[in-house]
């Protein structure tokens, strides 16, 4: 083969190489250019760091702390990077009310996070699930059933019960630590209206050691949460296994629970031969009488959203 016909087919080769190049510098000039226009729009903040943004300043200190010192620097209303998450932080009373009561509606959604995908079946709770019919039918649920006058009244027992008991424990002479023990007395009260008789001692163990598992590994970012589009780094340093391995156990245990819920046929599972939270929802889910259907797998994850509560005191 001659020269200048090798010299050609070098030529050829090179050319999807270069195809690729151009591609990729065409895209990244592309999402540059955006993303200076969106920067534009953005309020003030401090500087970024490439790729991580703001999250080196999110480290090592609280987070409500490290954020009140920004805002006093750039003001109520802040710009953070927080991976590829863009993030608005709004520090003054006037502007909360703009966002919170003025325009609610236009920010009533939430965040996606991990947790809330997993642990709490695809955002099923009221917490974590993001503004839509379904999130208004829990919000009438929570209000017209679960804590409407009746149902607050039928757990009086509980609460007498439990201010008893709490009464009990200051009257031993001893110091106490008055916020842990209304917190305590707070935390029992709702487990016990959540759960009624139907919660062993085993089962609450083994659901709380859970539980403060999740809340441990939910405190801080998740490499998930703030790079979404980083496959390689969710297999190498995400809690997504784990947060899976978690959601199984603790799925385990509330289809234990819900059964023996259904297995009593006068549907009163309480203390007190009252409705419990499980009853009232395992009634409202065979009345139908709901737009959207409320499932066993909605039901576990206002439970859990309920008993969270109890694991943080």
């Amino acid at each position: 083969m001659d020269q200048p016909m090798m010299h050609h087919l070098a030529l050829i080769s090179w050319i999807p190489f270069s195809l690729v190049v151009i591609y990729l510098s065409l895209n990244l000039i592309q999402k540059r250019k955006k993303r200076s226009r969106e920067v534009k729009k953005q309020p003030p903040g401090p500087w970024k760091l490439p790729l991580i943004g703001n999250l080196h300043q999110m480290m090592g200190s609280l987070p409500h702390r490290v954020l009140h010192k920004l805002a006093q620097k750039h003001g109520d209303l802040m710009h953070l990077q927080l991976g590829e998450v863009s993030a608005i932080v709004v520090s003054s009373p006037r502007a909360t009310k703009e966002f919170l009561k003025t325009h609610d509606v236009a920010f009533a959604d939430r965040p996606s996070f991990t947790v809330g995908n997993i642990i709490f079946y695809n955002y099923s709770d009221i917490i974590f699930c993001p503004y839509s019919d379904y999130w208004r039918q829990m919000r009438k649920i929570c209000t017209q059933e679960l804590l409407s006058t009746k149902n607050v009244r039928s757990l009086g027992s509980i609460r007498q019960d439990e201010v008893l008991k709490l009464v009990s424990s200051i009257k031993q002479g001893v110091i106490v630590n008055v916020t842990r023990k209304v917190c305590a007395y707070t935390s029992s009260m709702i487990c016990r209206a959540v759960f009624g008789q139907t919660l062993g001692s085993h089962d609450r163990g083994a659901l709380v050691q859970l539980l403060q598992e999740v809340i441990t590994m939910s405190s801080g970012f998740d490499v998930y949460d703030v790079f979404p589009s980083w496959k390689i780094l969710h297999r190498l340093m995400g809690n997504k296994p784990r947060l899976l391995e978690l959601h199984d156990k603790i799925d385990e245990i509330l289809d234990t629970i819900i059964q023996q819920h259904l297995d009593n046929p006068t549907g009163r599972n309480g203390e007190f031969g009252q409705e419990d939270l499980i009853d009232v929802l395992l009634r409202i889910k065979q009345s139908r009488e709901f737009p959207l259907p409320i499932t066993n797998t909605h039901i576990k994850a206002v439970i859990l959203v309920s008993y969270i509560d109890f694991i943080l005191f």
